[in-house]
């Protein structure tokens, strides 16, 4: 699927034509040639981001002007993981100092334990899981958020198993597809396209997390948050 090229902490994902819908920042749908994941450093605090993007890319030897969309992450790029499997293809970076927990039954739990030792820091420290997959088959509009959200699911099921948190608070995802490729419907994880992107978003999150912390110790949170607030529930009245 992806023409995968990192230079200078930037990994470009190129096909040429490709339709994305991203979840980042400037987010949304669009036609263009490649999408990025962009290593940030420590202490990083720049607000102008589409301004750090063309710079970052420029200094990379990429075209700013032949830009799609663009993510951003603490974790080094040497992190970042690929898994293929039929039509589908992922890329993940997995850093997880800042989970975002979401408990489902009592509230009185411990903290989940997830995270990165503070004392490693340098550009590995901040937490992130950014997960770019895409398809050469051509998604229907609705297909392609779908995948989006098979994606989604895929990541938090993975991370759930790991780290004992359903992802990180900023946390984001690309889905893309070939418009040239054989016309796909459906993208659910019943489908082909559904099933291979389960499969490979599971495994590229999982090598990467396994890259970044090779002695499975997450470490205790540097930041994050935890939800314990509950909602009120009730029944839809019907229509009279």
């Amino acid at each position: 699927m992806f023409e995968g090229t990192v230079r200078d902490g930037v990994c470009r994902l190129a096909r040429p034509g490709t339709r994305w819908l991203s979840t980042g920042y400037a987010g949304g749908e669009t036609t263009a040639p490649a999408a990025y994941n962009v290593t940030v450093p420590e202490g990083w605090e720049r607000t102008d981001l589409d301004a750090y993007v063309a710079d970052r890319l420029a200094g990379a030897g990429f075209d700013p002007e032949a830009a799609g969309p663009a993510l951003l992450t603490g974790v080094d790029q040497r992190h970042a993981r690929r898994a293929r499997l039929g039509s589908v293809e992922a890329v993940a970076t997995a850093g997880v100092s800042n989970p975002a927990a979401l408990p489902v039954g009592a509230t009185d739990r411990e903290p989940v334990a997830a995270g990165v030792d503070a004392a490693k820091g340098g550009a590995d420290g901040p937490g992130t899981v950014n997960v770019v997959v895409g398809t050469t088959r051509s998604l229907a509009p609705g297909a392609l958020a779908n995948l989006l959200t098979v994606a989604a699911e895929a990541k938090a099921t993975t991370l759930l198993e790991r780290v004992g948190a359903p992802g990180t608070t900023t946390d984001a995802v690309v889905a893309a597809c070939d418009p040239t490729g054989e016309r796909a419907a459906f993208s659910g994880s019943a489908t082909p396209v559904g099933t291979a992107a389960r499969a490979c978003v599971r495994d590229a999150v999982d090598a990467s997390l396994a890259s970044r912390y090779p002695d499975g110790d997450y470490g205790p949170p540097e930041s994050g948050v935890r939800t314990d607030e509950r909602a009120a529930v009730s029944t839809l009245s019907p229509d009279h």
